[in-house]
């Protein structure tokens, strides 16, 4: 029996506008992603040998959990058998537009493989990623991203210097899909915005200034969400949290995806302390935004036990962890 245990890592959206439907039924979005250091931790046991049984301690018994539907589609991507049994520790708040199930979900998909001694292209998991959720792809890779389209088209960004993060979670739930509702947006063939569009060319501006290798001063007066109007709208108390970020100096001070996370960026972690103690008895995490070489170092210590390389996904050099052959057809399954 192998053991790992490995690290989801939260994300925030540093911007996130959303231009409007698509002929998919999506939105088409512009965001950037940024991986904070708050985890969930998963726990994956593998015992070789006999037909696939995959089975999942979920505690907190989540409905539909990805973690389950992320095991089945590796397990038939790679052609995997025996025994793998899967621990879920809940760290991420749910339903605060921190990302934890496509987080939980990516790091199926990055730890079975290579547990398993059976390595899939990024290009096989990318597109496993896409099918489980529009910003599970961004957790193959962490750190800064501009995300286009659904979220899937990724372009890596420099992650700010200033990152020490206060997370405000209230508690609120946040209907996303009436959250897109009460934007109302128009189809994008329907579009007729004017040219430019300020949001879109202050969305350019954030961009443009995470592009350098040190970001400038002033990327902060970028950042923007187009839920927050809607939202405010219908938990008014999110908006005046914002309003305590923005006094205790957080700068910016946004909220996370459709919410109802409020985080505020510190310049030091005195600073960040300091809001801590000042937003009385709230719930709150204290972090800091980490970039795509800390993501990755974390992962590689986490499977330090079968990874012996850099090479990115991280892939054992051994194959006698698997029972089967790529060449074999897809296997049956007990799944739980």
């Amino acid at each position: 029996m192998h053991e790992v245990v490995v690290p989801a890592f939260a994300k925030l959206n540093l911007s996130l506008l959303v231009l409007g439907r698509r002929g998919d039924g999506y939105h088409e979005l512009r965001t950037v992603f940024q991986t904070i250091g708050l985890a969930d931790r998963l726990t994956v046991r593998h015992q070789s040998g006999g037909p696939l049984r995959i089975t999942l301690d979920d505690p907190l018994s989540i409905p539909g959990n990805l973690v389950l539907k992320a095991a089945q589609a590796v397990a038939e991507a790679a052609h995997l058998r025996g025994t793998w049994e899967m621990r879920l520790d809940k760290r991420i708040p749910m339903g605060g537009g921190l990302g934890g199930g496509s987080t939980d979900a990516a790091a199926v998909l990055l730890a079975l493989p290579a547990l398993a001694g059976r390595p899939l292209t990024m290009a096989e998991l990318e597109r496993l990623a896409l099918s489980l959720g529009s910003d599970v792809p961004f957790f193959l890779h962490g750190g800064t991203s501009l995300g286009l389209g659904r979220g899937e088209e990724l372009y890596p960004l420099s992650t700010p210097a200033a990152g020490h993060v206060l997370l405000a979670t209230p508690g609120v739930h946040v209907s996303t899909p009436e959250a897109f509702r009460r934007l109302g947006r128009a189809s994008v063939s329907e579009l007729t915005l004017p040219d430019p569009i300020p949001t879109l060319e202050t969305f350019r501006a954030l961009v443009a200034a995470l592009m350098t290798v040190r970001p400038g001063a002033g990327w902060q007066r970028y950042c923007h969400n187009d839920f927050e109007g809607p939202v405010f709208g219908l938990h008014p108390e999110l908006s005046a949290l914002r309003r305590k970020l923005e006094l205790a100096g957080a700068d910016p001070a946004r909220m996370s995806g459709s919410g109802s996370t409020l985080f505020g960026v510190f310049p030091s972690r005195a600073k960040l302390r300091e809001a801590g103690e000042s937003l009385g008895g709230a719930p709150v995490v204290l972090t800091r935004f980490m970039n795509r070489a800390r993501y990755r170092a974390a992962w590689f210590r986490a499977l330090a036990k079968v990874v012996r390389t850099t090479q990115w996904p991280p892939q054992s050099p051994y194959a006698s962890h698997a029972s089967s052959s790529r060449r074999s057809g897809p296997p049956r399954s007990t799944i739980r």
